[in-house]
């Protein structure tokens, strides 16, 4: 069976050429993740035989890494968190909001990741809940999901927060017996709040927040960057940035709960680029596919040399314990359960009897998923672990989807 074109070649075949040209600039994160990624599904992390549950198929299954980083092992953790979030879907309409943070403040945010995402993640759920609680606007409690990505199509460091809403909230009068409001509003048919009201408190709240970071000492600043801390520069920057226009964009709504999950089932569990997009490697230079959004999303084919593609896809390395999926609002983690129950029953709703999308068919949706048969799609059944030490590397298949 032919294998295509994987990162994990590109690591495998200029890596240790890339650690020893950056051997003094390359961090922990970033050499564990190219490891990871090396070794994702082959002999050096052991497998176990396995056997077809229906077809009788044998095959060696060799252990995941596990890296969120990695392109290979995000399958089953968004089958798993997909099977989750489809019993909490509400049957109102969904919207779909992207805050990005213009260039100047983006190269803030790569020299300090686990600082200035975690603020984007907080100045746009509190615009966000902010506005929607404006009577002027909704007037109501709203949920947020939001997902952070930092690449753009290029690979170039491009940070920006996908937020998934339902169309409407709980509204703010007590409740005696129950957390929440006493009635569900619904925003207007196709329209959720204004993008320029979100865009102008988006910009106050991200830099009130960035220049609380300075003052606390919690930024730090090196290479290019490192004039910035000195107080009058980093004040010049805060000003340049009050000054410019900050982009929230706000896509057409969902049609259904069937797209919902479609949605973020492509966009929560992506890495900087998938395998499928590779094209080639060669002794000097990588390939792969991309669509240009300045020239209405035309396909082309990039070509750079192969270490500075490793340079852009560790780019996008992203701090330990940092959590890159997060719930706001009615949909926050400490009270979920209780504030989505009160919405189903403000809108004499159930919650799905049948599942939408099933974690098996999640799973078999991947490119050879590595716990479905590759023919016929049936569980596959463990029959006996290999140690490290004695496998073998081409007594069978193996499975590197």
């Amino acid at each position: 069976m032919s294998v295509g074109l994987e990162v994990a070649d590109i690591f495998r075949r200029h890596g240790d050429a890339y650690r020893q040209a950056r051997a003094g600039h390359l961090g922990r994160v970033e050499r564990r993740i190219m490891s990871a990624v090396e070794l994702c599904r082959t002999a050096a992390l052991g497998g176990h035989t396995e056997q077809c549950s229906e077809c009788g198929l044998v095959r060696i299954a060799y252990n995941s890494c596990r890296n969120r980083h990695c392109p290979k092992c995000q399958g089953t953790a968004r089958a798993e968190w997909l099977a989750d979030r489809q019993a909490e879907l509400l049957p109102v309409p969904y919207f779909h909001l992207v805050f990005t943070l213009p260039a100047p403040a983006a190269e803030i945010a790569f020299q300090n990741k686990k600082t200035v995402y975690g603020i984007l993640f907080k100045a746009a759920a509190e615009t966000l809940r902010t506005i929607a609680a404006d009577p002027r606007h909704l007037g109501a409690e709203i949920g947020v999901v939001a997902v952070l990505h930092t690449w753009g199509q290029n690979l170039h460091h491009h940070p920006h927060l996908h937020c998934v809403v339902p169309g409407g909230g709980l509204s703010p009068e007590p409740a005696p017996a129950q957390a929440g409001g006493t009635r569900w509003v619904a925003c207007r048919p196709g329209f959720f709040v204004p993008v320029r009201v979100l865009s102008r408190l988006f910009r106050r709240l991200f830099l009130d927040q960035l220049q609380g970071a300075f003052e606390r000492g919690s930024l730090g600043f090196f290479g290019d960057l490192a004039a910035l801390a000195d107080p009058a520069a980093f004040a010049a920057r805060i000003d340049a940035l009050r000054r410019v226009e900050w982009v929230v964009y706000a896509k057409p709504p969902f049609g259904g709960p069937e797209q919902v999950l479609a949605y973020l089932g492509r966009y929560t569990h992506r890495v900087a680029i998938a395998n499928s997009r590779l094209v080639g490697v060669t002794d000097t230079d990588v390939a792969f596919r991309w669509k240009d959004y300045r020239h209405h999303g035309k396909a082309k084919v990039m070509t750079l040399a192969a270490h500075e593609f490793i340079r852009r896809f560790l780019l996008h390395a992203l701090p330990d314990g940092f959590h890159r999926i997060r719930h706001f609002g009615f949909l926050a983690n400490g009270h979920r359960a209780d504030k989505l129950a009160l919405c189903r029953r403000l809108l004499a709703a159930t919650a799905p009897v049948e599942p939408i999308v099933s974690v098996r068919a999640c799973r078999q949706s991947t490119t050879r998923a590595h716990d479905v048969c590759p023919c016929c799609g049936a569980p596959m059944i463990k029959l006996g672990r290999l140690p490290q030490a004695a496998m073998p590397t081409t007594a069978f298949w193996s499975d590197t989807s």
